[in-house]
């Protein structure tokens, strides 16, 4: 039968094992989502508006929103649902779920009161459609920009 003691220093060992792992998985999560691009909302030159807050922003996006504040159309691209960039965009910039965006789209095209966003295959075609479609809105990590589009800021 093992000593009470020896016991005890067993329970603290294994604890401190368990706390360290737990301390490294963190670690390991914090750092991977620290090494994502940051994601910069995205529009064609031609646009006159230079800042959006979050709530236009996500009206625009659902698809709501249907003109720019000087009355030119949206013409709004996204990335396929299952693109982690798009999850992470309508997360951080538009605080919904990318299940929720698309349930708004359905309702609005199966109703007959609107349309869903034109959607792209890649973050290269996302840049090419918005840079040369007037009035066009969409996302892009830092490495795809250029000056073909202006960054749109966001409150």
């Amino acid at each position: 039968m093992p000593s009470p003691v020896l016991s005890g220093s067993l329970m603290r060992l294994a604890l401190l094992a368990m706390v360290t792992l737990m301390l490294l998985v963190m670690l390991t999560c914090t750092n991977a989502i620290a090494r994502e691009a940051p994601l910069f909302l995205v529009a064609n030159p031609d646009v006159a508006t230079r800042w959006l807050n979050r709530d236009t922003t996500r009206a625009i996006f659902a698809m709501r929103q249907r003109t720019w504040p000087d009355g030119q159309a949206v013409r709004v691209y996204v990335l396929n649902n299952s693109d982690p960039v798009h999850a992470r965009f309508t997360k951080e910039k538009l605080a919904v779920y990318p299940h929720q965006l698309q349930l708004a789209w359905d309702r609005m095209v199966f109703s007959g009161t609107g349309q869903a966003p034109n959607r792209v295959a890649d973050q290269a075609e996302m840049l090419k459609h918005v840079a040369t479609t007037p009035g066009a809105i969409g996302y892009l990590e830092r490495e795809y920009l250029d000056d073909s589009i202006q960054v749109i800021s966001m409150e």
